[in-house]
């Protein structure tokens, strides 16, 4: 059972919203709801979301010193994945280990009460997570158990549920609600303004991150105004999109020539998507089951050089300091990954206060 005991609270959205003494940071979140499959033909497509392992670290690590600003491409709610609350998925760098270990345990007499009382760390560690979505997210829906959604994590749903069902509804800017006040000399809100933005993965950044116009020039605007920029798992795909501008007047260009070309980064490699496919929960039982694309690929594809490793559950973060770009290859990542933001972010302080000190008019691109 999970406590369904919240507090209302407004969700911090705007420059009006914020405390005046503290720095900002964007969160940009999917909000896909049906990841589409080439195989098996005609299938209509699996429930997916965004995963909160991979989002809810950063919130902890600096929510005591940043004001989060929250928003999806389309304004529209992010859908949680209720994969993504499998336990073993919050093992971290241990996710290997512990997906086999929690995948043997479900094979035969599953008692959810004895297999969650066995894993008591995980347990309050994916609570403290919820209680954190709780108070910044709001009221947001749950994907629907696929066939093979963890056992655990589908007797938790009904639970889950019912505690986000009890909480307001908050605001989402969209992408182009973003652009659009930034461009707009009486908003509040600047890009310039955020020390960074984090965007989590899930299979749902698949649906709406690439092939987007206003991601492109969302990205590329944080990258000319020096934030750093913070992907993972499959949200690096969105870097297929920094192809594109989008001018006031809302004409859209593309160009292979842009602010990140030829970046590292890392993200989901094909051959780990692959063994999910086969054996974990996107396939479909009986068929033979294939995504429309493969991030990594894609990343490939357009111009990027994608490090990957061949344990796909093995940790790996990529810094590109060129292009302020941070990257993670999945949920295992996602502490490193906290960590390297904390660090490059600490670094950034340091370098702009020394610069500050050695001239008065010196003022730095990062915003803290």
């Amino acid at each position: 059972m999970i406590s369904t005991t919240t507090k209302k609270v407004t969700l911090v959205t705007g420059a009006s919203a914020q405390s005046h003494d503290k720095p900002k940071a964007l969160i940009v979140i999917s909000s896909g709801k049906v990841l589409p499959l080439s195989e098996p033909s005609g299938h209509p497509g699996i429930s997916t979301g965004f995963f909160l392992v991979e989002m809810a670290k950063v919130l902890q690590e600096f929510g005591n010193e940043y004001d989060f600003v929250f928003a999806t491409p389309d304004g529209q709610l992010p859908q949680l994945d209720i994969n993504g609350m499998t336990l073993s998925f919050h093992a971290g760098a241990g996710i290997g280990a512990a997906t086999a270990q929690t995948a043997l345990e479900q094979a035969i007499r599953f008692d959810v009460d004895a297999f969650r009382h066995r894993h008591p760390r995980l347990l309050a560690r994916r609570q403290t997570e919820l209680e954190t979505a709780y108070k910044l997210l709001g009221k947001i829906p749950v994907s629907e158990p696929l066939p093979n959604t963890d056992k655990e994590a589908r007797l938790f749903r009904e639970d889950l549920v019912k505690a986000l069902e009890a909480l307001p509804m908050h605001k989402f800017y969209s992408v182009r609600e973003l652009v659009e006040k930034n461009r707009n000399p009486q908003d509040p809100l600047k890009l310039r303004d955020f020390a960074f933005v984090h965007m989590p993965g899930g299979h749902a950044p698949m649906v709406d991150f690439v092939d987007n116009p206003y991601m492109g020039e969302l990205l590329n605007t944080l990258h000319e105004e020096g934030v750093l920029i913070s992907l993972i798992c499959h949200a690096p795909v969105t870097m297929v999109s920094a192809k594109y501008r989008v001018s006031a007047n809302g004409e859209i260009s593309a160009s292979s020539d842009h602010n990140f070309k030829g970046a590292r980064l890392t993200t989901v490699p094909k051959h780990g998507e692959l063994i999910a496919l086969t054996m974990a929960y996107p396939k479909v039982p009986g068929q033979k089951t294939r995504l429309t694309y493969y991030v990594d690929e894609a990343l490939k594809d357009a111009g990027y050089q994608v490090e990957s490793t061949i344990n796909p559950s093995v940790v790996q973060v990529v810094f590109d300091e060129k292009a302020n770009l941070l990257t993670g290859n999945g949920p295992q990542a996602i502490d490193e990954q906290a960590a390297k933001l904390r660090e490059i972010l600490d670094g950034a302080r340091q370098q702009a206060t020394a610069s500050a000190g050695k001239s008065p008019r010196h003022q730095s691109r990062v915003a803290f």
